[in-house]
């Protein structure tokens, strides 16, 4: 019995473990690729989306930060998700009292909240409604973009195959860990653009051609309205990529919960949109981009099923051990080896998760903790419980705000 718990967990560990050795294997060749930036300028018009719910604290310094010396016709559009406080008093005062800020700006206020994914389909088919041709900037009030990104992001569409582009986060505040979380995620956005599209983007800083995709596509219903806009991009015949030279600003939630609540929230989105894009009927038409989301999909929404039967097998096999004493010979070194194992992953786990820096294991702590996020996520999902409406992260607010 305990050879049997022993080779089921070996080969359950293996089903999510070869396949994520293997892809960043993948990835790490991939990222010799190039991914030239085009040479020559690019005229289209913009406009920027500014999605905002109760932004009262740090909506007029958003809207300074988006002020600058534009090289094309720039105009705004604020969507507003029927806030409770003066944001969008104060957003129009702060338009009015700043006219030549942008070529023109528009504030939409809705009529109740449904979520930011709801918000930016409202603006897009606003656009659309309004007939304009151009590019299109999504960013959050709680995020300040840095200099030159936006003219950059912009001169990426003179590449007539460039469908959508996203920027780097540098994070101002963190815990332990933080930084190993994102370096992993945007060292595969870099790879999966090289060598096709990647199905991840920050939505607090990203640029796309209006019209790339159909707005109906968006699940509403739903957050992580960045990825399904990158894929729905892919998927209609564009590139999706992450460019590491452009990026904004903002804070991570200074508290271990308000991550935990945050990762857990944009893991429900990204398997959500993984859920139906896998299952998209023209997915198997976008060859290397068709590998990357199947992908994803495993290590999003099946390898966490894997991982929770893998702990269900280690309780069997250590409950066993419990009632029938410890093993002998081949059998007790078997057990041995595998506690081993068992225990730093334990240990990490457990100290990455309350922000303690453990030197050495500190990569599979990030795994470990990003696995218990995908399958709380899952378990959420499976409930029914939607992740389009939250509550938001204060502490990071006033962080901005004073910054």
């Amino acid at each position: 019995m305990l050879f049997a718990s022993a080779i089921i967990e070996v080969i359950l560990a293996s089903l999510v473990g070869v396949p994520l050795l293997i892809y960043r294997l993948r990835a790490k060749r991939w990222q010799k690729l190039p991914l030239e930036y085009p040479g020559v300028s690019c005229d289209l018009p913009l406009v920027i989306i500014l999605p905002i719910w109760n932004e009262a604290l740090v909506i007029e310094k958003k809207l300074t930060d988006l002020t600058r010396e534009y090289q094309f016709n720039t105009s705004l559009l604020v969507i507003d998700s029927a806030s409770t406080d003066n944001s969008v008093e104060l957003a129009e005062q702060w338009l009015k009292d700043n006219p030549s800020a942008f070529s023109s700006s528009r504030v939409v206020v809705m009529p109740e909240r449904l979520g930011k994914t709801a918000a930016v389909k409202l603006a897009i088919d606003d656009l659309s409604d309004n007939s304009f041709e151009g590019l299109v900037l999504m960013t959050d009030a709680d995020a300040l973009i840095t200099a030159g990104t936006i003219h950059r992001l912009h001169g990426w569409f003179a590449d007539a195959s460039i469908g959508v582009v996203g920027s780097s986060a540098v994070r101002k505040t963190s815990l332990h860990g933080e930084s190993n979380y994102r370096s992993l995620y945007e060292f595969l956005r870099v790879a999966e653009s090289k060598v096709d599209s990647t199905p991840f983007l920050e939505g607090s800083c990203m640029m796309w051609r209006h019209g790339s995709f159909n707005s109906s596509d968006l699940n509403i219903a739903s957050n992580a309205d960045d990825a399904q806009i990158a894929s729905l991009v892919r998927l209609s015949g564009l590139k999706s990529i992450h460019d590491m030279e452009s990026s904004f600003v903002d804070f991570a939630p200074t508290t271990i919960d308000g991550q935990r609540r945050q990762k857990i929230r944009r893991a429900q989105g990204l398997q959500n949109m993984l859920e139906a894009q896998s299952k998209h009927p023209q997915v198997s038409e976008h060859g290397e981009f068709s590998k990357i989301l199947k992908m994803q999909y495993y290590l999003h929404c099946i390898a966490p099923l894997i991982l929770f039967q893998l702990v269900v097998t280690v309780a069997f096999r250590w409950s066993y051990v419990t009632i029938t004493g410890m093993p002998v010979g081949f059998a007790a070194l078997t057990h041995a080896v595998l506690a081993l194992c068992e225990l730093i992953i334990l240990t990490s786990w457990l100290t990455h998760r309350n922000g303690i820096r453990l030197p050495f294991v500190a990569f599979v702590g990030t795994l470990a903790t990003s696995f218990e996020y995908l399958f709380i996520a899952k378990y959420r999902n499976l409930q029914g419980r939607q992740s389009n409406i939250w509550d938001q992260h204060e502490d990071v607010r006033k962080l901005l705000k004073e910054f």
